[in-house]
Parts: C-alpha cells; structure tokens; sequence
C-alpha cells in the first residue's frame, strides 16, 4: 500500500486511517472548518507564541528549539491570512502551521511545538480569544448606539407626543424620554455581555484534551500572556463551548432591544402616523410606485432581529446530547455569525438615529384633538372633590364618549359637559369652570406636572439624560479598560518572546 504524502511529510490521517478522507467530507466539513479557522489566523499564532514561550521558561523544549519556532511564528505574525499557504489535505489550521514550520525548520524541531497540548485546547483557546475581541467590537457599536441615541433625546428632550398603548392614545409623552428608555435597555444588555465576556474570556490552554497532561506546563503564565482574566481550571470543561450559547443569548436582548425600536420608528414613519421619518440616505425606493420612501435601513435590522430570536434555540439545541461525546460542544460557529450580525446591525441603527428626522408639528397636531390627557383630569377632579378614582374614572369615560359622539374636542370641553357626564353616571354636580376643565386636559401642562421619579416631566427628563451619560461613560470606559489590559498582555508576550528570540 502506497502512503501518501506531501513533500515527505506524514499526514496526521494516514497513520490511523487506511482511506484518504472522502471528496464528500472534504467538501462539506474539512473545508468549511479550515475557512472558518483561517479567518481567526492571528488569534491561532497568539496562541502558538504564548505556546511555545511557556514551554521555554519552564524547560520543557530548548531555548534553540524555543527561538526556532518562534522566529518562524513571528514571521506568520507578519503576514496576512489570505497569503498563509494552506493545504485542505493536511488537516485543520494547527496541522496547517505545523506542515509550515515543518517545511521551515524540520520535524524534529517543529513537532516539539505540540508538546503538552491538544487540538482540542489549542482550538478552543483560539475561538475564546477571537469570541472576546469580537464581543469588545460589538460593544463598541453598541456604545456608539447610545451616543446617538443620547444625543436625539437630548434634542428632543422638551418634544411632546402621543403615548401609546394597544396602539391607542394613552397619555402625553416626550420623544426624547421614549428614547432614554431604549438608553436603559440597551445599557441592560451592555452589562449582559460584560457577565458574558467575563466567562469567555478564560483559559482552557493547558487542559488538553481531556485529563490534563504529565507535561509541567505553568498555565498561570498563558493565561497571562494572552490576556485571560482567569484560568478554566477543570480539564474536562476545556473542551466546552457553553460560553458560546451565553454570549449569543445577550446578543439576543440586544438585537431585541433593536428590533422593538426599529418596529416604532417603521410604524411611526408611516403616512398615517408621520411622526419620524429616515433620512434619505437610509432609505430605498419602488420600481413601480414613484411616490414611495421606503425606510430600507429599519427593515433590514427588524429582518436581521427575526432571526436573532433563534439563536439561543439553536445554540442549546445543538448541545442537547452532549453526554460524553463532545463534537457539538467543541465549536458553536453560530456565535460568529450573531456577533457579526449584531455588530452590523448596531453600526447600521447608528447612522439611522444620528440622520433621524423627526417631525415635531405633526407630533402637536395629533395631541390637539386627543383625549391623551383625561387621566390627568380625572387626578384633577379626585383632588378638587375628593371622590374615589374609581367613581371619577366613570365619570371621565362617560365625558369622552359624549365628546367624542358629539364632535367635540378637548381644548372645547365645558365644565357644563363634565357636570352631565357626573350626573349620569354618579348622579352629582362638580361645578368647575371651562377654565379649569381645558387647563386638565392641555398636553403641556400634563407633561409639567409629572413629579414622580423617571417620569415625563422636564426635571426628571434632564436627569435621565444626565443619568444615560454617566452609564454611557462608564460602558466606555470599561470596553477601554479590557483593551488596555489585552494591550498590556500583547505587550508581555511580544517581550518574553523577544527575550527568546535575541
């Protein structure tokens, strides 16, 4: 039988496997496993330094053999991924780069690279480090959202609207309080990828595949070259891509928390609400209706959002057999895609809200014939007289559906009128005069009498925004403080190997 090989070197399947891998298999799992790897090429040379460096400081390779590799992987560090050669028939990325360094510096020296590790815990230290960067990405965008957000708010922080609820007029809003509630949630799921990122971001290095290794490897020191925050410490749970389904459920709130605010803005963007309206350059038109602004950037996030709500099914779905077997465990590729998705969905919904139009006119003209404010005047009425809310609330029900039936408006309401509504259905007089009734019901004066906290009224407003700036700030600063810290690892590891190398 005729061994295959390529420039003399022995394929990692031909030792154990009599057939070569079927054109099948190539073609539907190596190939797609080798592309999905080569787009984390950096993340796998990272790993292989910090690799080899800890196998130098503990004695476990030479210093000569520990300076070979590394000048060869500082040489990959250099290039970019789409110039590494690579070769389906070789195997996965790792066995990719040992056949490089092979070819470079001969077996003897570059099989010693592997000492003391797995494919299983050298793959899945790789995905934790592309995942957390990733992640940062994300909630750099997502960090950029709320800037935008924050600033429409504070424009429109004294701009009243229509509150709606089962679609209906509810009670007088301001536009940008409805918009400092999307700051708080979108803040809600900022702290759910930071509890999420805490757990991504340990180290399995040095778990091997299973039980761990008879090699004296110093995890302590990967874990701090490449910028974990903590060691994944049990060996069997080095293998595990349960982050991966956490993860992927807090960037499912965020793409929720998109989805509901990309559904009122394409609601209220309509002709029959015309409250906002996207800029033109987020928007698309028909090739058939000439007078159509189709608001193309919103349903492209509320489309993305559709598919966000199966992405934790899917992840826990995937996992669901696990047992003692791990192939599904090791590797959930869905999280690459829901972090690119959400990353592009964020950036998009940015430039949405920094171009966002909105028009105040049609806002004041809704709320001039709306009957919005009657629970204020019922407040109005329980305070002056003293009744119960409930015997009130009848009273103004009765005198909106007799306004209504007669086509009469809110700013023409008599207290005469009040007083019929009151007899028919609490049989008594309240005796208030026109001023006091159309006073009640103006939407400005709801809106400024509002005093509890978090409400519509102008002091709470401006503290909310004061507020959705500090949790901004601190969003921020948290994403620059992960970064300085992998700075500052990148740093160490650039040193110790140089320290190597020289």
């Amino acid at each position: 039988m005729t061994t295959q090989t390529i420039h003399n070197e022995t394929l990692l399947t031909e030792a154990r496997l009599s057939a070569p891998p079927a054109e099948r298999l190539v073609k539907y799992h190596d190939i797609p496993g080798l592309d999905r790897e080569k787009s984390q090429f950096q993340e796998f040379v990272a790993v292989d330094l910090a690799h080899t460096t800890m196998l130098v400081e503990e004695g476990i390779i030479s210093r000569l053999v520990g300076r070979s590799i590394l000048r060869q992987l500082l040489l990959l560090k250099s290039m970019q991924a789409g110039d590494f050669p690579t070769d389906v028939r070789k195997g996965s990325f790792l066995l990719q780069v040992e056949s490089y360094l092979l070819s470079a510096i001969g077996e003897d020296f570059a099989g010693q690279m592997h000492t003391g590790r797995s494919r299983i815990d050298q793959g899945a230290t790789v995905r934790r480090l592309y995942d957390r960067n990733r992640m940062l990405d994300v909630m750099d965008r997502l960090n950029a959202l709320q800037t935008a957000i924050a600033a429409q708010a504070a424009r429109h922080a004294r701009t009243i609207m229509p509150g709606y609820t089962h679609m209906q007029h509810a009670q007088p809003w301001v536009f940008g309080h409805y918009l400092l509630s999307f700051a708080t949630r979108l803040h809600d799921s900022f702290d759910r990828l930071t509890q999420a990122y805490a757990r991504v971001n340990r180290n399995p290095l040095g778990a091997v595949g299973l039980a761990g290794t008879s090699w004296p490897l110093n995890r302590v020191r990967t874990t701090h070259l490449l910028g974990f925050d903590a060691m994944l410490e049990n060996s069997k749970l080095g293998r595990e891509a349960w982050y991966a389904a956490e993860a992927i459920s807090a960037l499912s709130f965020v793409m929720a928390d998109l989805n509901d605010l990309a559904t009122d803005l394409h609601l209220w963007s309509s002709t029959e609400f015309g409250l906002v309206e996207s800029d033109d350059s987020y928007c698309g038109t028909s090739s058939i209706f000439p007078q159509k602004k189709n608001p193309a950037a919103l349903e492209t996030i509320k489309k993305a959002a559709g598919e966000a709500v199966t992405w934790l099914a899917t992840a826990l779905a995937t996992f669901r057999a696990e047992g003692t077997g791990d192939q599904a465990m090791r590797d959930l590729p869905l999280i690459h895609s829901a972090l690119q998705t959400t990353e592009g969905m964020l950036d998009l919904f940015a430039g949405v809200m920094d171009t966002l139009i909105v028009h105040e006119e049609r806002m004041s003209a809704l709320l001039a014939g709306s009957w919005c404010t009657a629970s204020n005047l019922a407040d109005v009425i329980v305070r002056e007289s003293g009744m119960s809310f409930r015997q009130v609330h009848h009273i103004v029900a009765r005198v909106v559906r007799n306004s209504l039936a007669a086509g009469i408006r809110p700013d023409e309401l008599t207290g005469a009128a009040l007083d019929q509504a009151a007899m028919e259905t609490a049989g008594v007089s309240l005796g208030f005069s026109d001023t006091l009734v159309r006073d009640a019901l103006d939407p400005r004066s709801f809106v400024e009498t509002r005093v509890t906290t978090g409400s519509v009224g102008p002091s709470q407003v401006d503290r909310l925004l004061v507020q959705a700036q500090a949790e901004r700030e601190t969003d921020c600063e948290w994403v620059a403080r992960a970064r300085r810290k992998l700075a500052l690892a990148q740093t160490e590891l650039d040193r110790s190997v140089a320290a190597i190398v020289a």
